[in-house]
C-alpha cells in the first residue's frame, strides 16, 4: 500500500482537537471521513502532533496508507473537496517510503503562540490570539524564557493527564518578541509534554505583567510541581507551525 505524507493547516476553533473522538468533530476524524469517500474503506491518518481543542495549525504533518496509488495533486484536491465545510485544508501531498512515520520520525516540532497586547479586543483575529489588555514586559518575558531552554524535568509545565513516560524534555528554543501590539512566543523541541507550551506561556505572562520576577520562573521549574505553574494560557493563540524530519530514501516511481 503506498504511503502519503500530508501537510495540513486548520482552524481548531470548531474542532475538538486532532485525535478521533466519538460524536465530536476532530481533525483526524474529518480527514479519515474524507479519505473514506475516495475508497469506501477506513484508512488511519497518523498526525505528528495531537493538538488540543481550539489549537490551530499552519504546518501539521500526517501520513496515511491508501489501497491504491494516486497522483499527489489529484489526491490533495480530492481530500479537500471532501472535508468541506470543516476549516481543514491539505496544502501538499507527497508519496513517501514505508519507513516514514509522521509522529515517530519527527526530529523537531515548532509552535507559535500569539498574544494580542492592547486595550481594544480583537475583531479580525478573534479566536486566533490570546487577548491580554494590560501592558506586558517582553524583555522580562524573554529573559525568563531562557531559563527554560535546555534539558529539564518539566513536571511543573505538564498536564495531569499527560501520558508521556518521562517529564524530561529538551527545549531547543523559547523566544519572545513584540511586533507592534502582538507578542509572539516561539517554541522549538523534538517533542513536548501535554499542555507544555500553553503552561510555559501562562507562566511567562505572569512575568510580563509583574506578578512574577524573572527568577520566579526558575523556581517554578525547579519545583517540579504542577501547583507551581502559572495559569495555563488558552488554546486560541497556539499554532503548530512546522514539523521537521531527517532525510528519507526516494520513493520508486509507480505507474498509475
Amino acid at each position: 500500500m503506498p504511503r502519503y505524507k500530508l501537510l495540513i493547516e486548520y482552524d481548531g476553533g470548531a474542532l475538538a482537537g486532532w485525535q478521533m473522538q466519538e460524536d465530536l468533530p476532530t481533525v483526524q476524524g474529518v480527514l479519515e471521513a474524507a479519505i473514506k469517500k475516495l475508497h469506501g474503506q477506513h484508512c488511519l491518518v497518523y498526525g505528528a502532533g495531537r493538538t488540543d481543542a481550539g489549537v490551530h495549525a499552519l504546518g501539521q504533518v500526517a501520513h496515511v496508507d491508501l489501497p491504491k496509488s494516486w497522483d499527489p495533486f489529484v489526491l490533495r484536491n480530492a481530500i479537500n473537496g471532501n472535508v468541506r465545510p470543516h476549516r481543514v485544508s491539505v496544502i501538499e501531498v507527497e508519496e513517501v517510503p514505508d519507513e516514514f512515520h509522521a509522529r515517530f520520525g519527527a526530529t523537531e516540532r515548532r509552535y507559535l503562540y500569539r498574544i494580542l497586547n492592547r486595550r481594544a479586543p480583537p475583531a479580525l483575529d478573534y479566536g486566533k490570539v490570546w487577548h491580554v489588555p494590560v501592558d506586558l514586559d517582553v524583555e522580562a518575558m524573554h529573559a525568563a524564557a531562557q531559563l527554560l531552554v535546555g534539558k529539564h524535568d518539566f513536571s511543573t509545565f505538564r498536564a495531569a493527564s499527560c501520558q508521556a513516560q518521562s517529564p524530561v524534555k529538551t527545549l531547543d528554543a523559547l523566544n519572545v518578541s513584540r511586533y507592534g501590539d502582538e507578542i509572539e512566543i516561539e517554541a522549538r523541541a523534538r517533542s513536548f509534554l501535554h499542555h507544555q507550551v500553553r503552561s510555559m506561556v501562562g507562566s511567562l505572562k505572569q512575568v510580563g505583567d509583574g506578578k512574577w520576577m524573572v527568577r520566579d520562573m526558575k523556581r517554578a521549574l525547579d519545583a517540579r510541581n504542577r501547583e507551581a505553574c502559572g495559569a495555563v494560557a488558552p488554546p486560541t493563540g497556539l499554532y503548530l507551525v512546522g514539523v521537521s524530519y531527517g532525510p528519507l530514501p526516494e520513493v520508486p516511481q509507480q505507474s498509475l
